[in-house]
């Protein structure tokens, strides 16, 4: 396994389909470049761009993304509306459903993560800390001092 470094902002990107029925206005053009995914195919990072236009998306996985330039208009299910523009974070959960405004280019950095059932959630978090307590860990954060 090797550690990923990439510039989300400058990576060059390939076309990326925005499903047709999605599209409310416009003619809004995608971007995307997988970045990085874990072993497991759990976890995947995605540098994304999208030029002008309004449309729905839904979302099949969980989805955290973090603006780096552009803005967007976020519509959530109860009608509620969020700009987000460089420097903003949101979460995404799995089966949620959004529209996205954006009236100039975006580009984001995306981690997609998918759900994994509850039984085997909580079966992978007792694995772990099973490991944690065998191997010593405490399991707790600590933060270098300055």
């Amino acid at each position: 396994m090797s550690i990923v470094i990439a510039d989300p902002a400058t990576v060059a990107l390939d076309p990326a389909v925005i499903t047709p029925s999605w599209i409310v206005e416009g003619r809004p053009q995608a971007r995307a470049k997988e970045l990085a995914r874990s072993d497991d195919g759990t976890c995947v990072v995605i540098a994304w761009s999208c030029t002008a236009g309004r449309f729905q998306w839904r979302y099949r996985v969980d989805e955290t993304v973090h603006i780096i330039s552009g803005e967007v208009f976020v519509t959530n299910e109860d009608g509620v509306i969020c700009r987000l523009g460089p420097g903003d974070m949101a979460f995404f959960p799995a089966g949620s459903t959004s529209e996205w405004h954006v009236p100039r280019e975006v580009r984001k950095l995306a981690m997609c993560r998918h759900t994994l059932p509850q039984p085997l959630g909580f079966a992978l978090r007792a694995w772990k800390r099973m490991l944690a307590v065998m191997s010593g860990q405490s399991g707790s954060l600590q933060l270098a001092s300055s």
